[in-house]
């Protein structure tokens, strides 16, 4: 299956062995992951698409991703959806980057590239949230477009939601 391709940014999509491996926290050789990849949030989306992927299939491209920059390849951080669109035609994303990447605009170049691609793939809702002391990640979700819908006494939740039309505009 094909990456999603920014500017600055690769977004590979896993397969199964790199999850394993990301879980594990064990690359291979060719492996280029940035000191401090994975993270707990990179470990826990490869473990959640494993036991998806065993339970009922292949969720093809509404996956895991690596972030990776274009200008030197190295592995900067994960993206991912947390299972494909439900019967509402809903999902629910997560990313995160190490510490030294982050500040640059990458996470947020990465969120509206996986927006782009989930509206462009018939997604009606997009959700994510963020502990209420990660401003920064809340700041990256309004960058890309989500709005805050609500809020508990641990964090804030955000959502985009797509037209009918507009979806399959830019499906076309």
């Amino acid at each position: 299956m094909a990456d999603l391709v920014t500017e600055r940014l690769v977004l590979h999509l896993l397969d199964v062995a790199e999850a394993q491996r990301v879980a594990a926290r064990r690359p291979d050789p060719g492996d280029r992951w940035e000191p401090g990849y994975p993270e707990a949030g990179d470990v826990s989306g490869a473990v959640r698409f494993l036991a998806a992927h065993a339970d009922t299939g292949d969720p093809g491209r509404f996956g895991v991703y690596e972030i990776r920059r274009r200008a030197d390849g190295r592995t900067i951080g994960g993206i991912g959806f947390h299972g494909v669109p439900d019967e509402d035609l809903s999902v629910t994303v997560g990313y995160g980057l190490v510490a030294a990447a982050q500040g640059q605009g990458y996470a947020s170049e990465a969120l509206r590239e996986l927006l782009r691609f989930a509206r462009s793939s018939g997604v009606a809702t997009v959700r994510g949230d963020a502990n209420l002391d990660n401003v920064a990640s809340q700041r990256v979700m309004a960058a890309a477009g989500m709005r805050l819908v609500a809020e508990d006494r641990q964090l804030r939740y955000y959502r985009i939601d797509y037209r009918v039309d507009d979806r399959a505009d830019d499906a076309g």
